[in-house]
């Protein structure tokens, strides 16, 4: 008959994994200790000297222990900070106006994301191009015949095969053919008044011109002025 392992356990008598058994806490430390102090040699007791050492070095484990406990609090504490200053931040802009030179739009299950961008040139052709986080193309949408200026068109949130697809962030990505066959980037830059204000996945998506625009793409704002618009 084969021997039978002994199966390691914690200080609370729990089995741990050949992984864990690598790290030692403060409390198996502890145990270590005591379990050394509890079987020494009575002819050969533990010096004071070793035994303030590893006194010491449980000291410090704890302290260590301790240290990185409340470093991870104050992390997520400055995370959660700076994500209600964003929010606020994000709905005080409701009325004004912003510019952003955003890279991608959000899709949920019910929205048709605006896509806008700024030609500086007449654009016989244009390929609006959409890619999913893995950097896959999932759908283009084609356009022609684009003067100069701003076009915005509508996402339905649906691939090349016409499936709706999952709620999401989706990339941008806009290449376009002038008058003489010569391709160019047509800018993503997006200028205008922030109508209302959404949250997904925690953060903050401007609504600007029919376009949602991350909190973090915008890089101008400003007063709006309703004379502009007459």
């Amino acid at each position: 008959m084969g021997l039978i392992s002994p199966v390691a356990t914690d200080s609370r008598g729990n089995s741990i994994t050949a992984a864990a058994q690598k790290e030692l806490g403060k409390d198996d430390f502890l145990q270590l200790l005591i379990t050394k102090m509890t079987h020494q040699d009575p002819l050969n007791p533990m010096q004071d000297e070793d035994f303030v050492a590893q006194l010491a070095q449980f000291s410090s484990l704890e302290q260590m222990a301790n240290i990185n406990e409340s470093l991870q609090q104050s992390l997520d504490w400055d995370y959660l900070q700076m994500q209600t200053i964003n929010n606020t931040m994000a709905t005080s802009l409701i009325g004004k106006e912003v510019s952003a030179s955003y890279s991608g739009v959000y899709l949920d299950d019910i929205n048709e994301p605006g896509i806008s961008f700024i030609t500086d040139r007449y654009a016989s052709e244009a390929e609006i191009n959409i890619y999913d986080s893995s950097g896959n193309k999932i759908r283009t949408i084609d356009a022609e015949d684009l003067g100069a200026g701003t076009q915005t068109f509508t996402w339905d949130g649906r691939d090349s095969r016409g499936n709706r697809v999952d709620e999401g962030y989706y990339t941008i990505g806009i290449t376009a053919l002038d008058k003489d066959g010569e391709s160019f980037n047509p800018s993503t830059l997006l200028t205008g008044k922030v109508t209302a204000v959404s949250y997904k996945e925690g953060s903050a998506y401007l609504q600007v011109n029919g376009v949602e625009i991350p909190l973090a793409d915008i890089r101008y704002i400003g007063e709006y002025n309703p004379e502009e618009d007459s």
